[in-house]
This record gives structure tokens, C-alpha cells and sequence, in this order.
């Protein structure tokens, strides 16, 4: 189970890394006309229309990229079949369709006061959800998509169908088996959407708290892969708060508000009869910057402090490569596994530090955004989009957090003697101290060390990478050395289960991955 959750998440993140993307774009697109949308600026406006190429299609990028990052050998077909059974549900369940299922006179609907009851009953069901946006389509689509290909990309058929064998019959089954997936989100679309819905509102009513409930849970998840699921819910336009799209919209997004009529109808709060969106759009946002580019990097200062004197250029290497991602990509993973699992106590004091950065981020009305991560890059980018609030308080904070952290790692690391990197460690991992490899060594000299590590190529069942982390499912788990795999440098192992290994090497893991299959071809 957790294996295949692990695969999700990897296959999620393809979708997810095509969004700095559009923040580059629109980011700079806002830089040279902050105010007019591209009305003033031509340059602006196809900056900013280009980048809205991707924000207004993520149901598309969700079901293409995670149909070809599950398919078992990374098939165009398997893509092109995410494509088509996405384009299907959108067909059959959009707005206008269901409305002539249901027989329903759209048209006269729209003539009708905005706050009749019968409006907010057809909104309420979620159709007008449906579209190219839906990320929640996107995902349902993929993974249909994903298992036709895993089922039939080999079958064969009678001779006089022989032509429809094999990968071409994957996209006919993904388009037919759509069909049967629409027929169910038919009838359990709405009752869904309402549950999403009722959860995405309960945590928006909660105002601050809620922002800082979402950062607690989102960091919590991070082991386990799951925090990709949470985000889209806040992140996205799943249940109609799409944080990243609004803030990303900008001035669109700002005239929307002001043409709102009901609460329904506006991305931000609802008070007095106005739609706010200034300083409330971005809330799911803004409180991890203060974390990614000071507070972790304070914490890499405390690992790196109390580490052995024998170990601390080791150490600081690794925390230096860990602080720099963080700093400017805002890629935390490489130091959040240096300790995640060797001292989980600090680990749930960062989750509690993030959950209070949002929330004082989101009580005080400091906004910024991004369309990868809370780095310096995204934050330069979102400087002058019209909805940034008071982005330069984030940076305030974030001082402030970088002594937080670093003084209460520090604290707990001496006090618990708790075993950071650096700190501990068994004398076997002492001798061979002069043989770990720098962290910018050769990949193939790394692929090679890590694969040493895991027992050798014979012993590898299957092999795969995300975002920082080569995933690793091992036929004997026995003959995994994890002293041995640390001597390529890397971040940290990690043992989800008892097969499952992922070895945390950085951003530049996909070098590292493309190495070690070759390796073992």
C-alpha cells in the first residue's frame, strides 16, 4: 500500500514541476505591468497569458503526467491515453451536458437573481467545477489511464484486429472505460464535491487557525508522500479555493472579487456584503516562505554546531547543499530527512513551528505565493503581483524564525542528545569516513556507491526517482549496507518498508537515477 501511494506521489510531482513555469512567466509578466494585466504592456500580457497556459489546464497536466509516471515503462501511449480520458469525463460531465441529463434550462437559470435558491442548489453539486482546471478529474483520469496501460499493453487480439494489439488498443480501452468512470462520477460527483467542499470551508472559516491546522498536517505528510493529496485541496481549484491559480491570477482575480455577489462566488472572504481577497488570497502560501528560506536553514546551522569535531566538514557539506536548496528553491527535503527519522521530536517541532507561521502570516494579512515553493526565486517573482500583501513582513518573520529554529534545535540536540547527523555515529561509519564521496562526485561514481550499497544490481526489483529521493524496492532486504550507501554522499536512507528503500540524494537526483539504470540494464 505504501508503495504504490509512494508511486503516486513521484508521479504527482511531475505535474507539480511544471509549475515554476508559470510563476517565472506570469511573475515576471507582473514585474513589467503590475496594475494593468497586460493592458499595458504587450510583453506583460503574453508573459502572463502564457503562464495562464498552464494554470488553465492542470486537470490536463495532472492526467497526462501522472498516466505516463505510473505506466510501468513510461510510455507515450499511456500519456496519450491520460489525455483522452480526461477529455472524455470533461465532455460527459460538464456543465451543459449534465444540465441536458438532468434537464435542466441553464440558460434561464442565468436570467435569475444570483441568490435564487435553484442557483445555489445547481452550484452546489459542483458541476460547474468541471473543467480543463479540475485537478481532481485530472488525478481519476490518470490512474485509469495508468492501469489500461499496465493491463493491455501487451495484449493480443484475433488476427483481423491485429493492428489494434498491444499499446494502440490502450488509448480505445482508456476512452471506453471513461465512459463507465463518468457514469459513476454521475452519481457520486456531487455528494463528493460537497464533502470536499464542507472540508475545504470548515478549514477557510477557521481563518488564521485554519491556515495553520493546513501547515501542521501539510508538513506531517511529507514522509509518507500524502502531502501532495492535502495540497491540492488548498492548492488548486478542487473545491474552489485554489490559492496558487488566484494568487497567480492577480488582477483578474482582483476584478473577479469586485464583480462578486455572493459569498459563493468569491476566492477570498465575504464580509459586509464585499468579496476581500487583498491579504487573504496567498494564505496557504505566504507562512512557509519564513520556514524555507530561514528557519530550516537555522536548523541546518544547529545540526551543524553540535556535530563531532571528527564529522563536521562532512556535516557541513551536507547541510550546506541542504540550506542553499532550501534558501533560493525552496526544495526542503534534503534537510528535513537528515532528521526526520533519527530525531522525530524535531521533526514535530518544525511541523508545529510551520502550522504557526501560517497562521501569523494569514492573522496578519502578509501574502505571497508561488508556483513551485516558498524559495527566494518565487518570492522575488511574486514581489509585485497586485495581491502580495505586505511580502516584505515574510522576510522579517523569517529572520526571526531562523534564531527560532536555530536556538531550539540546539537546545533539544544537546539537552535529548539526540542523534543528528554528525553525532553518534557507530565506529564502522568512522573508518570508512575518508572513503564518502563529496557531494558534487561523479554520478556514476555515486550510482555505483549506492547501488553497492543496496546489494548490488542483482538485487534490485525495481528503481525509480521524485523529487529529491531515488526509490528503491530490493529483492533481499538483508543485503542492504546503509553505511554503505551513505559513503555516496547522500542526504540520508530511509526503509518505508520491508523492501521499500529510498535513498535521499537531492535535486540533482535524476542524474543519479539515469547513472544507476544504466548500471543495471
Amino acid at each position: 500500500m505504501m508503495e504504490s501511494l509512494q508511486k503516486l506521489g513521484k508521479a504527482l510531482m511531475g505535474a507539480v514541476t511544471v509549475m515554476p513555469v508559470a510563476a517565472l512567466l506570469m511573475g515576471i509578466g507582473y514585474w513589467i505591468d503590475p496594475t494593468g494585466w497586460g493592458a499595458n504592456n504587450l510583453l506583460a500580457a503574453v508573459l502572463i497569458k502564457s503562464g495562464g497556459a498552464v494554470l488553465d489546464n492542470l486537470g490536463y497536466i495532472f492526467a497526462v503526467a501522472i498516466a505516463f509516471g505510473l505506466a510501468k515503462d513510461s510510455n507515450g501511449a499511456a500519456a496519450l491515453s491520460g489525455f483522452l480520458s480526461f477529455q472524455t469525463l470533461l465532455v460527459l460531465l460538464n456543465a451543459d451536458t449534465v444540465a441536458g441529463f438532468k434537464n435542466v434550462d441553464l440558460a434561464a437559470l442565468a436570467t435569475m437573481d444570483p441568490q435564487s435558491q435553484e442557483v445555489l442548489d445547481w452550484v452546489s453539486q459542483g458541476w460547474g467545477a468541471v473543467g480543463p482546471k479540475n485537478v481532481l478529474f485530472g488525478i481519476a483520469a490518470g490512474l485509469l489511464a495508468a492501469w489500461c496501460y499496465n493491463k493491455f499493453h501487451r495484449t493480443k487480439l484475433p488476427d483481423f484486429l491485429a493492428f489494434f494489439s498491444g499499446r494502440r488498443l490502450v488509448p480505445i480501452m482508456a476512452s471506453v472505460l471513461s465512459i463507465v468512470l463518468a457514469l459513476v462520477l454521475y452519481f457520486v460527483w456531487s455528494l463528493l464535491y460537497s464533502l470536499l467542499f464542507n472540508f475545504g470551508e470548515w478549514i477557510q472559516g477557521l481563518g488564521a487557525l485554519g491556515a495553520g491546522l493546513y501547515g501542521f498536517a501539510n508538513r506531517l505528510l511529507i514522509p509518507t508522500g500524502l502531502h501532495h493529496a492535502l495540497n491540492q485541496i488548498f492548492w488548486f481549484d478542487v473545491v474552489g479555493i485554489n490559492d496558487i491559480g488566484n494568487f497567480l491570477g492577480g488582477s483578474a482575480t482582483i476584478e473577479a472579487a469586485k464583480a462578486a455577489t455572493d459569498a459563493s462566488s468569491c476566492a477570498g472572504n465575504w464580509v459586509n456584503g464585499t468579496c476581500e481577497v487583498v491579504g487573504v488570497v496567498g494564505r496557504y502560501q505566504a507562512g512557509f516562505f519564513p520556514i524555507m528560506m530561514f528557519g530550516l536553514v537555522g536548523a541546518a546551522l544547529a545540526i551543524y554546531m553540535t556535530a563531532d569535531p571528527s564529522r563536521k566538514k562532512v556535516v557541513g557539506s551536507l547541510m550546506a547543499a541542504g540550506a542553499l536548496a532550501s534558501f533560493f528553491t525552496g526544495v526542503t527535503e534534503p534537510l528535513e530527512f537528515s532528521f526526520m527519522f533519527v530525531a522525530p521530536m524535531l521533526y514535530l517541532v518544525h511541523a508545529v513551528l510551520t502550522g504557526i507561521s501560517l497562521a501569523i502570516a494569514a492573522a496578519m494579512h502578509w501574502t505571497a505565493g508561488f508556483g513551485f515553493s516558498a524559495g527566494f526565486v518565487d518570492m522575488v517573482l511574486s514581489a509585485r503581483n497586485p495581491l502580495a500583501n505586505k511580502w516584505y513582513m515574510l522576510l522579517v518573520m523569517g529572520v526571526i524564525y531562523f534564531f527560532v529554529y536555530f536556538g531550539i534545535f540546539y537546545f533539544l540536540i544537546k539537552k535529548f542528545n539526540l542523534k543528528t547527523p554528525g553525532r553518534g555515529e557507530d565506529e564502522e561509519t568512522e573508518e570508512n569516513e575518508g572513503a564518502i564521496l563529496a557531494s558534487d562526485s561523479d554520478y556514476a561514481v555515486m550510482a555505483s556507491q549506492i547501488l553497492k550499497g543496496l546489494g548490488g544490481k542483482e538485487n534490485i526489483a525495481s528503481l525509480d526517482y521524485c523529487a529529491t529521493r531515488l526509490r528503491v524496492v530490493v529483492a533481499d532486504p538483508a543485503l542492504v549496507d546503509e553505511p554503505e550507501i551513505k559513503k555516496a554522499g547522500v542526504s540520508g536512507v530511509i526503509r518505508p518498508s520491508q523492501k521499500s528503500v529510498q535513498v535521499i540524494v537531492g535535486p540533482q537526483v535524476q542524474f543519479v537515477f539515469d547513472e544507476a539504470t544504466a548500471q543495471t540494464s
